[in-house]
């Protein structure tokens, strides 16, 4: 039995009662767990499901960017469920909240959708909806697909992502760093039930609820950052929506996460 085939039972208790229907997969190697269940979604399957992979060989995260795994070296995986929340603004930010809760003291969060550990990128998160129901408030079945670096990436997979004539990336953070001989699967069992509930606590109240939580771990606020359209500013924290508010010498600007990417200066 692989280590997270062997936590799954406990992850399936966790969360069962909160969703009768709730089941968890566990594949050896895909493209990629967020694809798999957005063609699920799309072909109308929409009981909750959490999938999750040994390996991706296809792993997308925002903006197009990739994001793969090899077994035991990180975690990845993807919730799906039907939500039908008032407003879906900020819940990104809401299950960033969660996942950097269950994980350690130390992890911020880097606005709107990376978790940091020591100035360092341990994860990300990309979220995605489908449906074709009637109506602003008709469910639709979002799809959360969460990378988490277990062991710090190698050197060659670092280099290998950088842009030529770039400056060097920043080397990622691995959660075994503060969690001395964590495993994938421990690391599952950590986060998953915890994020249903936060995913579904959204889905009933919204933001709001998680804002001051977000501002306790905000890895941004007060600093200088640079946006990808050439604007530079103060990152002031994110409004009741989960928007950045960046003080810009030509006022106070928000920012939302379709916009432009943001990186501190």
């Amino acid at each position: 039995m692989t280590d997270l085939l062997a936590h799954v039972e406990s992850v399936w208790q966790a969360v069962v009662a909160d969703l009768p229907t709730f089941t968890v997969e566990v594949v050896p190697s895909i493209d990629s767990t967020s694809s798999e269940l957005m063609r699920r979604a799309r072909d109308g399957l929409t009981d909750p499901v959490l999938l999750v992979a040994e390996e991706q060989t296809a792993g997308r995260g925002r903006m197009g960017k990739g994001w793969h795994s090899k077994p035991g070296q990180s975690l990845t995986f993807s919730l799906a469920l039907p939500l039908a929340p008032a407003d879906w603004s900020g819940l990104s930010l809401a299950v960033g909240v969660s996942l950097a809760e269950s994980l350690h003291p130390d992890v911020r969060l880097k606005w709107p959708n990376d978790l940091w550990l020591q100035e360092r990128k341990l994860g990300g998160i990309l979220v995605e909806t489908a449906g074709s129901g009637e109506g602003a408030s008709a469910p639709r079945t979002v799809v959360i697909g969460v990378g988490i670096n277990i062991a710090r990436p190698e050197a060659g997979v670092v280099a290998a992502s950088a842009v030529a004539g770039a400056m060097a990336p920043m080397p990622p953070a691995g959660l075994s760093e503060v969690r001395l001989g964590v495993t994938a699967g421990e690391t599952l069992a950590l986060v998953a039930p915890a994020l249903v509930r936060d995913v579904l606590s959204f889905g009933a109240r919204g933001f709001a609820p998680f804002a001051p939580r977000f501002a306790e771990r905000d890895a941004l606020r007060g600093r200088t950052v640079h946006l990808s359209d050439g604007t530079d500013g103060r990152a002031e924290g994110v409004d009741p929506q989960g928007a950045l508010r960046v003080l810009t010498p030509s006022g106070l600007r928000l920012v939302h996460s379709a916009e432009v990417s943001v990186r501190p200066c």
